[in-house]
């Protein structure tokens, strides 16, 4: 996964989030001082937009921009890398490349230069800076076990690192011994074949779930326990931006019929009434969540739950959390790819992770489901996010072999309103063999994670120069005026409010 490294432009933010921290910040918005940590992450990313002395004024900043409390540069070194990239590429003026190298580390800048990579200035589809930063994003996509399916043995030896020589060891587990050899490794107290010694004499444990079967074989029950939603009965358990509560619906009667007692918490990011136009079934829906001793709450920005009234109550309660098919909404004229847009995807997911450490139960369960081939929530945002946040990739399902996937799909906006994909309508360039389930697991270490690190916006200017996507045909006037439109909108979402 990405690092930021000391001297560059990450590090320099993450420094200044560190000192605003020994001041009074008046954006704090209230929220109680064991749970800033879930919405510090949303504030700083905030005042990374008010202080760009390049954008215009408004009101949603408060009428004026603050003054700058961070130091934006990079080190000599790093600059004189992007320098280098630049200008072999013939991209010296290009600001939106720029941005995109700018969010780099040294050690990446290094192996892309030693690489020889050039962006293809011919290209019908995409412009350099949307090439280049996806070529970014595919390589530290290189480390890890990949976006398609990953069993429970594969997801644990690329946690621990373990070399290929423990695959055959770990097959031949019983799931009694698999289980136990998982549950207690942490790569410095047993040595692995160790806990398999100490497992083949266990007792298993026959009065929970966990425990049946404990002769099948390791790896194929596991993951059964995963497919078929086998989540604690007494925990409480969240879904965030389900826009037409159908899968909520799905979850509440799947707890019902399994006897569990932990309240479900369905979600909607709309108002109400945004959702009866779309969704003329909505109140039918809700009521049918409510038979089923479902709590419904609407406006809900998952990554700002510290600062809802509704969520005050419930920290440490949640033993597991659903988001499926997450996404930052579209831009009109941009592909969710493209570097102006794709860092609100980014730190969505790092920004929700965030958000859910002060609501889990240790050991609590979040399951954010995908397509492997998205290119807005990509696989690898949603795994970094949720590492930088002591959440711990345990398993990769297709989405198809869930218990849970058959709902009703739904766009989640305007959309919704006059075609629905359960209708005929499927989504664009979006296949169900590609849709997958990423788990994972809350363990906390007992020490603060630190900032979380997020992803820098485009400046003001970094839009306005922009020469793609809905800027293509614009210039002059016409051009700063879509900037500030789009600067204006990614104000206004950072501030936890709807657009689209």
């Amino acid at each position: 996964m990405a690092t930021y490294e000391e001297g560059s432009l990450e590090a320099a933010l993450q420094a200044g989030a560190e000192a605003e921290e020994e001041e009074v910040d008046d954006d704090d918005e209230g929220v109680q001082e064991h749970l800033k940590d879930a919405v510090e992450g949303t504030l700083r990313l905030k005042r990374m937009l008010s202080q760009d002395d390049e954008a215009p004024e408004f009101e949603e900043l408060g009428g004026k921009k603050k003054k700058a409390k961070i130091v934006s540069e990079r080190s000599a070194e790093d600059e004189a890398k992007i320098t280098q990239l630049l200008t072999q590429w013939a991209l010296l003026q290009d600001r939106v490349t720029r941005h995109v190298l700018e969010g780099m580390t040294g050690e990446e800048m290094t192996a892309m230069i030693a690489s020889g990579y050039a962006p293809d200035h011919f290209n019908q589809w995409k412009s350099p800076p949307e090439l280049v930063h996806t070529h970014v994003a595919l390589t530290r996509e290189k480390v890890g076990p990949g976006s398609g399916a990953v069993d429970t043995i594969v997801a644990f030896r690329a946690r621990w690192k373990l070399g290929p020589e423990t695959e055959p060891v770990l097959r031949k587990l019983s799931h009694k011994d698999l289980r136990y050899v998982v549950n207690r490794f942490n790569g410095s107290e047993f040595a692995l074949e160790e806990l398999v010694a100490q497992a083949a004499t266990a007792e298993h444990e026959e009065s929970t779930a966990t425990g049946a079967l404990p002769d099948a074989p390791g790896c194929a029950m596991m993951g059964r326990f995963g497919r078929l939603e086998l989540i604690d009965p007494l925990a409480d358990c969240a879904v965030f931006g389900d826009a037409d509560l159908s899968f909520a619906v799905k979850l509440a009667k799947h707890r019902t019929a399994l006897g569990h007692v932990g309240r479900v918490i369905a979600t909607t990011f709309e108002t109400l009434e945004c959702l009866r136009e779309r969704y003329s079934e909505i109140d039918d829906t809700i009521k049918t969540l409510e038979d089923h001793f479902a709590e419904v709450f609407h406006e809900v920005d998952c990554t700002r739950i510290a600062v809802n009234e509704n969520f005050k109550g419930p920290e440490g309660k949640f033993g597991c959390v659903y988001y499926n098919f997450p996404h930052a909404g579209a831009v009109k004229g941009f592909f969710d790819g493209h570097p102006c847009v794709n860092w609100r995807h980014e730190n969505l997911m790092r920004l929700f992770f965030r958000a859910l450490r002060s609501f889990m139960k240790p050991g609590g369960l979040v399951k954010v489901s995908s397509s492997k081939q998205a290119v807005g929530i990509r696989y690898y945002y949603i795994c970094d996010g949720a590492l930088q946040s002591e959440f711990q990739h345990i398993e990769t399902v297709p989405f198809q072999e869930w218990h849970l996937s058959k709902y009703n799909r739904s766009y989640g906006d305007k959309r919704d309103a006059y075609r629905r994909p359960e209708k005929g309508e499927g989504y664009n360039v979006q296949r169900a063999e590609f849709d997958m389930l990423y788990c994972f697991k809350y363990e906390p270490s007992g020490n603060a994670p630190g900032p979380v690190k997020i992803r820098m916006p485009p400046k003001f200017g970094v839009l306005a120069a922009c020469t793609d996507g809905p800027f293509k045909s614009l210039v002059g006037e016409g051009k700063k005026a879509l900037a500030t439109q789009l600067y204006k909108r990614f104000v206004t979402e950072i501030s936890g409010e709807h657009v689209g």
